[in-house]
């Protein structure tokens, strides 16, 4: 009876915290549907009228949806690559002892903190312009031609920039992990003559086997809805060689002010990330398990 009332008074004073919660979600998720039904455009008030799914047809039809589509999946395997792959050497790497290993650390995870607009100019201007970059500079230096980076090799460029701000957060997490492995499995396997590569692959890969999955499931969540580095760098082009499924529901939205077809491209946009979700959630699901 006490374990029953104890439960009925969590819930109680949980209740609220969840229905403002469910309040914040369900309000807008409701009105964006809403708004897919409709053929709303900002330029035409009062005009609104009811259209069924034909916003939807639309959207999907649009002959920029499959490069959008496809644009969106090259970002978010990008940018998982390129952490999973740097977050895991580094985080043997920082591992190491060395002297300093504490301002480095420091200086390896600063970059998750700066804001993605910020990171996204640094990088237009200071980096990857053609006349007065970091990069052009470099290649001048060595007698080659600068390369004129988001515009000859755009999306490339915009997964770089996402990537260099998301591996120190894929670091932090697999550095966590990699000091939770016993010392004396990797010292065992050294006194049996086992070398570098041999524990690294059959020791430390497996012991890393789970936070490489929270890595993978939480960035995917976020680089699905990747929107400011693109829109501060190349504004989804050149033509649409950037537009990813949200920059081109922005395009809809404030560009071309037709929010019935926006608000449709919201609701795919969601549908897809949770069909991605729940993927990587039964994913994770099951190599906690084994």
């Amino acid at each position: 009876m006490a374990t029953l009332h104890t439960r009925t008074s969590a819930r109680l004073m949980m209740a609220p915290a969840v229905i403002l919660l469910l309040a914040w979600m369900i309000v807008p998720l409701g009105m964006t549907l809403y708004f897919s039904l409709l053929r709303y455009n900002l330029l035409m008030p009062g005009m609104e009228s009811w259209t069924g799914l034909d916003n939807y047809t639309y959207f999907l039809t649009d002959p920029a949806f499959s490069t959008a589509l496809a644009n969106t999946l090259l970002l978010v395997a990008g940018v998982l690559l390129i952490t999973v792959a740097g977050g895991t050497a580094l985080a043997v790497l920082l591992d190491q002892p060395f002297w300093g290993r504490g301002i480095v650390r420091l200086l390896v995870i600063a970059p998750f903190f700066v804001m993605p607009t910020v990171s996204a100019l640094v990088w237009k201007n200071m980096l990857m312009h053609p006349v007065n970059g970091l990069f052009a500079w470099i290649a001048r230096t060595v007698g080659l031609q600068p390369v004129d980076w988001l515009a000859e090799v755009p999306l490339f460029s915009i997964i770089v920039i996402v990537a260099w701000q998301w591996l120190p957060f894929a670091t932090l997490i697999l550095l966590t992990a990699l000091q939770s492995l016993d010392e004396e499995q990797k010292e065992a396997a050294e006194m049996d003559g086992a070398g570098a590569g041999s524990r690294f692959i059959y020791i430390v890969l497996p012991h890393l086997a789970r936070a490489i999955t929270v890595v993978v499931l939480i960035q995917t969540i976020f680089l699905l809805s990747i929107f400011a580095e693109i829109l501060v760098t190349t504004n989804g082009g050149p033509g649409v060689q950037t537009t990813t499924i949200t920059y081109l529901v922005y395009l809809q939205a404030l560009l071309q002010f037709d929010v019935g077809t926006a608000s449709a491209g919201g609701i795919i946009a969601v549908i897809l990330a949770n069909i991605v979700a729940i993927f990587l959630i039964r994913l994770i699901g099951k190599n906690l398990d084994t």
